[in-house]
């Protein structure tokens, strides 16, 4: 049972430590900890949206360039 009481004795400590805490300060915490969170895409697939943009960069340009010669040529 020694267990036991050592959880509730954990869980009253942190319990009072938040109530402790400003609400401000709080509210700082949870928003540093959405800010350092990496972004849906790589939580998701890891590397595989930078490997993709990374591959398709020149292939933009490309097309980029080829529009642009066209427009140049109606003109």
């Amino acid at each position: 049972m020694a267990k036991g009481d050592e959880l509730v004795k954990y869980l009253t400590v942190q319990v009072i430590k938040y109530f402790e805490t400003p609400k401000e300060e709080r509210k700082l915490k949870r928003a540093g900890k959405r800010e350092a969170r990496e972004q849906w895409q790589y939580r998701w697939f890891g590397m595989l949206p930078l490997a993709l943009s990374m591959w398709l960069e020149p292939l933009r340009r490309r097309f980029e360039r080829l529009r642009e010669a066209r427009e140049r040529n109606k003109l």
